[in-house]
């Protein structure tokens, strides 16, 4: 077997094979053979039929099939010969295949070659501040304060800022008219028992302004202009008819911030010991901010210690995870991906770069890990799965089993592997406020 590779560049390589025709001749006649046991032609009992009888009737198949079984032998026999492991698998084209004649294909892959991560004790870490401000506490009561608002009827006046109505609401954007033609209401969309708040900040621009004053039984039908560069682009610039039945008034009250507040929301004896519990998950919940935005800023540095082009082949296979990731959450919200609306063309190339960067992170990661001699013990990798079993309530063995059947148990022991390298960087890296 005769093979030619020619480096593309650092990581892609293009490789030459041609297939002697021996090698060729005898896999045609073996595959000619078990169609001979097999096949049904007119005229010859079963498996009598001469062999250039079936080459010629089943000329295409057989030769489907010996370049379905040779040239994968080959790949392996010349990546093996000189020593390259592709991390995907290779493009084969250009297939060249007839009787008496060598096979030639040419294959194209990407690998990864060797190289110096580099002194990990040169990684410079900002470690952000934990501290939270009075400011910030008093925000989250008055967050606690208005989820445990009450509302009460309110009779004897008008809507005013600040009420809740709920109302019958029929809505008719304004349909596209043909030139020269006039206007027309499209057929609008009807909802009972609608809940508004005057002020919220979803309301359409000019709606709150039309209910003021209307009492309960009160019928309001009105014409709004979206503004050209309104965020729902489909309502942009266009003109929308509502009409509204003024059902039921009420007004928010706001609970007093004192010590019967507190123990209104649970095991808290004082508002002092209810404001500390609100300092405390505010404090817990920046630590966990801090700790990602310093491993986002890690994989940064890291990334940059790659002294090649990341493979295009892990940028694909990465931005693919990255778009099933989505397309799964968009499921988990009961929203059907194909009907979400989202141009997956254009999202697919918002994520080029980070995939970019997160393949070129964990590349130089897993190189650390083979310099320092970094694994997972099988221990290790039984309580990742128990761990990844329990947060998606299923038995630990179904878990296993799963991964086992997608090949996934050396996806998990590889994280774990460059998680242990993570930690390594952290320990030798040094830090600043």
């Amino acid at each position: 077997m005769k093979t030619e590779f020619v480096d593309v560049n650092e990581t892609r390589k293009n490789v030459r094979v041609e297939i002697p025709p021996d090698v060729v001749t005898a896999e045609i006649d073996r595959i000619a053979r078990d169609y001979s046991r097999k096949a049904r032609v007119p005229g010859f009992r079963p498996g009598k039929a001469p062999a250039r009888v079936i080459k010629q009737r089943f000329k295409d198949q057989i030769l489907h099939d010996v370049v379905h079984d040779l040239i994968p032998r080959a790949m392996d026999d010349a990546l093996r010969e000189k020593g390259v492991e592709p991390v995907d698998t290779p493009d084969i084209r250009d297939v060249n295949v007839e009787e008496g004649q060598p096979l030639t294909f040419t294959a194209t892959f990407d690998t990864l070659p060797p190289f110096e991560p580099g002194d990990i004790a040169t990684v410079s870490l900002k470690r952000a501040s934990t501290k939270v401000e009075d400011e910030a506490v008093d925000l989250a009561m008055q967050r606690l304060r208005e989820r445990a608002a009450r509302f009460e009827p309110v009779e004897g006046r008008g809507i005013d800022h600040g009420d809740t109505v709920i109302v019958d609401l029929e809505r008719h954007a304004a349909a596209v008219p043909a030139e020269g033609a006039q206007p027309e209401q499209a057929e609008g969309d009807r909802h009972a028992d609608i809940s508004i708040e005057l002020g919220a900040k979803a309301n359409p621009p000019g709606f709150d302004e039309q209910l003021l004053g209307l009492e309960p039984g009160a019928v309001k039908t009105f014409t709004l202009r979206y503004p050209p560069d309104y965020t729902i682009a489909e309502l942009a610039d266009t003109d929308v008819t509502y009409t509204v039945t003024v059902k039921t008034l009420k007004r928010r009250i706001l609970p007093e911030l004192d010590d019967e507040f507190a123990k209104d929301l649970g095991e808290f004896a004082t508002l002092d010991a209810l404001r500390a519990r609100v300092r405390e998950d505010l404090e817990h919940e920046a630590g966990h901010t801090a700790e990602r935005e310093m491993r986002a800023e890690l994989m940064k540095q890291l990334a940059t210690r790659l002294p090649f082009d990341v493979p295009a082949s892990l940028v694909e296979r990465e931005i693919d995870r990255r778009l099933e990731d989505f397309a799964r959450r968009l499921i988990d919200q009961n929203i059907d991906p194909r009907q979400a609306g989202v141009d997956w063309s254009a999202f697919r190339e918002s994520q080029r770069e980070v995939a970019r960067e997160a393949v070129a992170s964990a590349l130089v990661l897993d190189e650390l890990a083979r310099h320092e001699q970094l694994d997972a013990t099988d221990d290790e990798v039984n309580q990742e799965i128990e761990r990844f079993a329990e947060r998606s309530g299923r038995a630990p063995a179904a878990v296993r089993a799963g991964l086992e059947k997608e090949a996934g148990i050396s996806r998990v022991r590889s994280g774990l592997r460059r998680e242990k390298a993570v930690d390594l960087v952290m320990s030798r890296a040094t830090f600043t406020e």
